[in-house]
């Protein structure tokens, strides 16, 4: 069973950008932390990064056939419509995540353009929401 974990622009930085805000684990450690809690788990897990919104979109097509997705979309929660659009064109269940919490930033921050069409949504619980996902797509999978 295939997992998809996407993150997009800027959480390359992760453990470097802002620590305050977003920690100082990176995202190798995120992934990291995900295989090791997949790995007993009969699923794999399939990590991408990107900064380009059309590589996000292109690797969901490529593997629509996955079981489940967590992502955090980074700036494009808030201006991608064609994200939204992807996941709906490909029916993957996902879970939205986002290290900080969104609700208390920037105005601009408080709209989610995939919120609407996710199975869920995590904020403000640090690198630890990823790991959160997991375990809620493990218990729906019955993992």
């Amino acid at each position: 069973m295939k997992i998809l974990l996407l993150n997009g622009p800027n959480l390359n930085l992760l453990g470097q950008r802002e620590p305050e805000t977003y920690g100082k684990a990176t995202l190798v450690d995120v992934e990291n932390t995900l295989k090791v809690f997949f790995q007993n788990k009969d699923a794999e897990i399939v990590c991408f990064q990107s900064n380009h919104e059309g590589q996000l979109i292109d690797f969901l097509h490529k593997h629509k056939d996955a079981a489940y997705a967590i992502i955090n979309p980074g700036g494009l929660t808030h201006t991608s419509v064609s994200l939204r659009d992807a996941f709906s064109g490909v029916g993957l269940p996902f879970i939205e995540v986002h290290i900080s919490n969104v609700h208390a930033r920037e105005e601009f921050r408080h709209h989610s353009y995939l919120s609407g069409i996710s199975s869920g949504v995590i904020v403000g619980c640090g690198t630890h929401g990823y790991l959160m996902a997991a375990d809620l797509i493990a218990q729906r999978l019955e993992l």
